[in-house]
């Protein structure tokens, strides 16, 4: 970190000095997101967030049908007799916040989607939701509109997430729910016209509605609400932004309370230059990753790394002696440790279990994670023979590899294979075909939808341009 970064966010001598005008992160975020248009917008980049709201909306209507999912719906249609806003995959009707709630929680039901590495967030869960229930209740907001304010989200969320580094998650915190309310505010404000100003509050009454715990990967339902829990609080700010409700305006830089000095363990644990580094000329969306496993995207290297290996040299479980994973610090805590039966999500967070499921099955995908395979007594041994350890040269190496593992498969009879990976397919180092996301979406909506609305929806989606009102998406993603 520079020592102007340091400088930046070191803490004053005289609080008393410090006012709200002292915000010019937020300032600079503020203007970025009431700037943008569409005609700034690279081509690759609507390209490619076309593809990333196509994947987000197939990990959505999958969702739809979960034991968690369908307990968080009967629970709001108990308290909610509004009807302005649909969640998706099903014919359900909610208020907008209900439905922002819900449907962030449907994208991120089976840990099927995206994952912006750096920032350590899932953008769409937090970004689609709010944005899609904006045209609901504004209607009339074109397709090139809808698309400027999905780039608007997807730009701010991660670049707070590059702030705050991988400490952030490191200490406990769950970065896609806690980062992941400034992508929500940012694309409701877009797509709401507001003003810089106007964003400056949008930002600052997301941000103090921001959290979500680690602790909930082991096991509870009530991860995959959090990030519900980030596109609705997004939606909020941009909502009481838009009516004259005032926000911290200073919620990056305020030395006591702010954002990142509260949830950063010390001042030197953050970098606010991140936050508007390259702002409209560099664009996060084309760093945020998708993925092909249904689980947690740290994972997803050392199975890319145990497919390799098979590939080149076909061993059955019987032979498997022990598995080392070496990998970051990061990758120890977040999902290295001792597998222990305690529901879905926990297994889908486990790499031991994860490993496991891949050298049994062949496939870590949706299929995988049945109430009668996380409690697989021959899996469970088997995750019990792979152990993940701190690697200090992949860590010297820095954030950028938190994801990089070095697997070593060792055999009984002493063969001893390994494989390195550095980032894993559908990175934003190796990008998934347009095909590719096509499929994927197709086999997961096919889950709930039928084929023709399925295909209504990715025609849609991948020519967003062209479409005179948004709305109109939001109504093909309910049950017809």
């Amino acid at each position: 970190m520079s020592a102007e970064a340091k400088k930046v966010g070191a803490p004053t001598t005289d609080r008393a000095s410090e006012t709200p005008a002292d915000n010019p992160y937020t300032q600079g975020m503020a203007a970025f997101v009431s700037g943008l248009r569409y005609e700034k917008i690279p081509e690759e980049v609507i390209d490619r967030i076309k593809l990333l709201i196509l994947d987000s909306i197939g990990c959505a209507i999958y969702g739809a049908d979960l034991e968690w999912s369908l307990i968080l719906m009967r629970t709001l249609q108990q308290l909610d007799s509004s009807k302005s806003c649909g969640v998706w995959g099903t014919s359900l009707r909610l208020s907008a916040p209900h439905a922002a709630l819900v449907n962030g929680t449907l994208v991120h039901g089976f840990e099927l989607d995206d994952i912006h590495r750096l920032g350590v967030m899932h953008v769409g869960a937090v970004t689609l939701p709010s944005l899609l229930a904006v045209t609901e209740i504004r209607p009339g907001i074109n397709g090139r509109d809808f698309l400027t304010a999905a780039v608007a989200g997807y730009e701010i969320g991660p670049r707070v997430g590059k702030c705050m580094g991988e400490e952030h998650i490191g200490q406990g915190w769950h970065s896609a729910a806690t980062v992941g309310v400034f992508s929500s505010a940012a694309a409701a404000a877009a797509a709401l016209r507001l003003s810089k100003e106007q964003t400056v509050h949008a930002l600052g009454i997301a941000g103090t509605q921001s959290a979500g715990l680690m602790a909930a990967q082991y096991g509870s339902m009530v991860l995959r609400m959090h990030t519900g829990r980030s596109a609705q609080s997004g939606l909020y700010g941009g909502l009481l932004a838009a009516n004259g409700f005032t926000g911290i305006v200073n919620i990056f830089e305020s030395d006591y309370g702010g954002f990142c000095t509260t949830f950063s363990r010390s001042h030197d644990r953050f970098n606010l230059a991140e936050l508007t580094a390259g702002l409209g000329t560099r664009f996060e969306t084309m760093q945020v990753s998708l993925k092909f496993y249904s689980c947690v995207s740290s994972n997803h290297t050392t199975l890319d790394a145990i497919r390799a290996i098979r590939a080149r040299r076909q061993f059955s479980v019987d032979e498997v002696d022990r598995i080392v994973v070496h990998g970051s610090q990061v990758t120890v805590d977040h999902v290295g440790w001792k597998y222990r039966p305690a529901g879905i999500s926990a297994a889908q967070l486990n790499l031991p279990f994860c490993v496991a499921t891949l050298l049994l099955d062949g496939n870590v995908f949706v299929d995988q994670f049945t109430a009668l395979k996380i409690v697989d007594p021959v899996r469970i041994a088997l995750a019990d023979k792979v152990k993940v350890v701190a690697d200090p040269d992949i860590m010297a190496r820095g954030s950028e590899f938190r994801q990089m593992v070095r697997a070593e498969v060792f055999l009984k009879d002493g063969t001893v294979l390994a494989e390195t990976v550095e980032a894993p397919r559908g990175s934003e180092r190796n990008f998934a075909s347009k095909a590719d996301v096509v499929a994927k979406f197709e086999n997961l909506a096919g889950h709930v939808i039928p084929p023709g609305q399925v295909a209504a929806i990715r025609e849609a989606v991948l020519n967003l341009e062209t479409l005179p009102n948004s709305s109109r998406l939001a109504h093909l993603l309910m049950k017809q």
